[in-house]
């Protein structure tokens, strides 16, 4: 296997019993990082010079619908709803397989491009077989690592018809999926089930949902984002619970509606729960989820959600999540008549860990990601620390969630493959190219099909 030698980096291992390393080295073998250290007396087929760089895990994007990657910014100004009834309730209903590669393979390429290594792709449109396995094609050709969330379409009911919260997930496709390209675990590209929960599901299809998620071994995931009274279940949690069915297996997307009983009640199981803060914050944001994460002992993770309606840089997530925890506790201080904040809440590396570490313990990869820990994957990521809009820098964490963007991402290595060097991707520039103008063609089919014309509000 290959020896490759990173040395003179700057290395945020998000390893507590490593910490920091200024001009540290770091040791890939293979697919995995080896050692890392001050001094590594080692021989190296490959040494790579990573001075000027902040060398640190691939960030984690925890939630991501990644089809809708060509109808990016089309809903920013959106009020809040207009999204369900745009997007799901007329536009998906017009993609098919093709469009849904297209917008998997450039949204994934774009992540990496961003210094993401791993994301959660929630694929919702799914309607049939062939639209699922087009889309993990694309994860796996952009060379991305995934965990692929197999979700349903949900257009509105016809007449005769269902709603979706009536029709349980399709196990046919479930075992397709499991017992062909998914029947093993120690893929890049991991099966999981996005399911309904509870909020938007009936009893009966939500214990089957959840059922069977557990039968073939695979991590679950749910929106939570109704509040009171909008919910198919009020409280489908205890019910879950009694049968045994929640646990860190499980993650739930939002939650910010949640009673601070119902909070408690699903953190105490182990269930994971991922803010997507810039979403949030223009719609539900108020407290931070992620601080009601925290105070109560657990570790958020962080995702960016839908790109209609919000970035998908990952630092710029970061940076919301951290400007909104200050901004709400500068808030609170005054409305209680309290002296403003003379300490910083939440620091930026502890964002930064909800990014790296958070997001791989949603996902159950805490053992293989998420810190540049010996014996991990060779998830890496290079962060240029001579940009003019970094230099100079005096804490790495402050300037990658505080200051850096996508723009400043030098490097990717994935299973210690390398995805970008020197600022530049290394899938191929021309079927990236042609990919990118047929994504664009599928939309605007997709549109004119669905009777849309921008601006839409």
């Amino acid at each position: 296997m290959k020896r490759t030698l990173i040395k003179s980096g700057w290395l945020v291992t998000m390893d507590d019993a490593i910490q920091d390393i200024r001009n540290g080295e770091l040791l890939m073998i293979g697919d995995k990082i080896a050692a890392v250290g001050l001094s590594l007396d080692v021989e190296a087929d490959e040494v790579i010079d990573a001075r000027d760089m902040i060398v640190m895990p691939g960030l984690v994007n925890a939630h991501i619908h990644t089809w809708q990657t060509g109808m990016r910014g089309i809903g920013a100004e959106w009020p809040s709803g207009a999204y369900h009834k745009h997007v799901h309730g007329n536009m998906a209903t017009f993609y098919n397989a093709e469009d849904t590669y297209l917008g998997n393979l450039v949204g994934a390429i774009n992540q990496i491009d961003n210094g993401v290594t791993t994301i959660f792709d929630w694929c919702h449109i799914l309607r049939d077989l062939e639209m699922a396995e087009r889309a993990v094609d694309a994860l796996e050709e952009s060379g991305i690592r995934a965990v692929f969330g197999h979700g349903t379409a949900k257009p509105p009911a016809r007449p005769g018809e269902a709603h979706h919260s009536e029709i349980a997930h399709p196990r046919d496709r479930v075992e397709a999926l499991r017992r062909g390209r998914f029947s093993a675990d120690d893929r890049r590209v991991t099966l999981a089930l996005a399911i309904l929960g509870p909020e938007i599901s009936t009893a009966k299809v939500c214990l089957a949902d959840y059922a069977l998620a557990r039968e073939f071994g695979l991590l679950s995931t749910c929106h939570v984002s109704y509040p009171s009274g909008q919910r198919v279940q009020e409280n489908g949690w205890p019910a879950l619970a009694a049968k045994g069915l929640l646990g860190p297996d499980h993650n739930i997307c939002h939650g910010n509606a949640l009673s601070d009983d119902d909070l408690n009640f699903i953190l105490d199981r182990g269930v994971t729960v991922t803010p997507t803060v810039m979403l949030e914050l223009q719609a539900k944001a108020e407290p931070p989820l992620t601080v009601r994460i925290r105070s109560r002992g657990a570790l958020p993770s962080l995702g960016i959600d839908t790109e209609p309606l919000c970035s998908g840089d990952m630092f710029n997530e970061m940076r919301a999540a951290w400007m909104h925890a200050r901004n709400f506790a500068l808030i609170a201080a005054k409305q209680a008549g309290q002296p403003p904040v003379s300490v910083v809440p939440v620091k930026a590396r502890e964002v930064l860990e909800w990014a790296t570490m958070g997001g791989a313990k949603a996902l159950r990869m805490d053992d293989r990601i998420g810190s540049l820990t010996p014996g991990k994957k060779a998830d890496l990521v290079f962060v240029g620390t001579d940009d003019l809009d970094l230099y100079p820098v005096y804490d790495p964490a402050v300037t990658v969630v505080g200051y850096a963007s996508g723009a400043n991402v030098d490097s990717v290595f994935i299973d210690g493959q390398p995805a970008k060097r020197h600022g530049k991707l290394l899938f191929g520039a021309d079927v990236l190219r042609q990919r990118k103008a047929a994504l664009a063609g599928s939309v605007e089919r997709v549109m004119r099909d669905a009777g849309v014309q921008l601006p839409l509000y």
